[in-house]
């Protein structure tokens, strides 16, 4: 099929791409970068030259190549928030917030005006996606968080905002991807020692809150793109949980990923000083987040991710 993707040279992106090529499918690559049309030429797309943000040239982008399925990887984001970030998590996350409003509206109504099939988007299993009570894994029919701090809120409400709309598509089936906290190539955790994650950890800046009783949930980059794939064909409308077989407490995976980065064991530090700090967001984060499951992935899109645990991503699949 003629699969447009927009987000075409963010970390997920510049995977799923070449996955999409290899799948037989006819790759559009949306970039607002003509410098990075080589790059998506290289991976086996073609590319388009639009920025997210202005309706016009995104409508203009797929009136001229007429995709059945439309697959939006938009953000901003440099790797996942550290302690610092957290501080300022609006601000952080505000063109991120942009580019899932505005950005999903414009992608929607270009998708309608020329009848695509499919609509696939990202959204997270992060803070907000799943109420902080019951379980520790959670599926896609349990409730919502409805009881979030107001700093730090922008980022739920923008990815909720895209997940009503597209699931509320008309016409076309809307399906969202709620991927775990990704790692791998490219990403914010990986063996570039640059990567955002693996510094903070490397220099003792990413600690154990509290009891590290946050539930988190992985997805290898390489596995996040393969879902993706697996999504353009198969399974109906509606949400999907894309992360590994194994949900975790911080208190196991950040001593556990520590090691494997050849750090200092991670610091512990009690849940006050840290919502003073960093606020509440990043307390809930590391202390009381719910993790996703995978089986209806597994299950409905027939998709099984190589780095099946954190465990073994950790240890081998960082550099990959």
């Amino acid at each position: 099929m003629k699969v447009f993707v927009a987000g075409a040279t963010g970390a997920i992106g510049t995977q799923l791409v070449p996955q999409l090529d290899a799948a037989g499918h006819d790759v559009i690559a949306m970039t607002r970068s003509p410098a990075k049309t080589d790059m998506l030429r290289a991976l086996g797309a073609r590319p388009v030259v639009a920025d997210a943000l202005d309706p016009d040239a995104v409508a203009r982008a797929v009136a001229e190549t007429e995709p059945e399925v439309i697959v939006h990887q938009l953000t901003a984001l440099k790797g996942e928030p550290g302690l610092r970030e957290m501080r300022n998590l609006d601000r952080f996350a505000a063109m991120t917030n942009r580019l899932r409003t505005e950005g999903t509206d414009h992608l929607l109504a270009a998708g309608r005006a020329v009848g695509i099939r499919r609509f696939i988007a990202q959204s997270v299993v992060a803070i907000g996606a799943y109420a902080r009570t019951g379980g520790s894994v959670k599926t896609e029919d349990d409730p919502l968080d409805l009881d979030l701090p107001a700093k730090g809120r922008s980022g739920v409400d923008a990815t909720r905002y895209l997940e009503d709309a597209v699931t509320g598509i008309e016409g076309a089936e809307g399906v969202v991807l709620r991927y775990g906290a990704f790692y791998g190539p490219g990403t914010g955790l990986s063996a570039d020692p640059e990567a955002l994650l693996t510094k903070a950890i490397r220099r003792r800046r990413f600690p154990i809150i509290g009891g590290g009783g946050g539930v988190w949930s992985f997805v290898h980059i390489e596995d996040a793109a393969s879902a993706t794939v697996a999504a353009v064909d198969n399974g109906g409308p509606g949400i999907y949980n894309v992360v590994d077989d194994e949900p975790a407490p911080v208190r196991e995976w950040l001593p556990f990923l520590a090691e494997q980065l050849g750090a200092k064991k991670p610091m512990r530090v009690p849940r006050f000083v840290v919502r003073l700090l960093a606020g509440e967001a990043a307390v809930l984060q590391m202390t009381e987040v719910r993790g996703g499951s995978n089986a209806k992935a597994k299950r409905v899109l027939g998709w099984q991710p190589r780095w099946s645990s954190w465990r073994v991503g950790f240890a081998k699949g960082l550099g990959e």
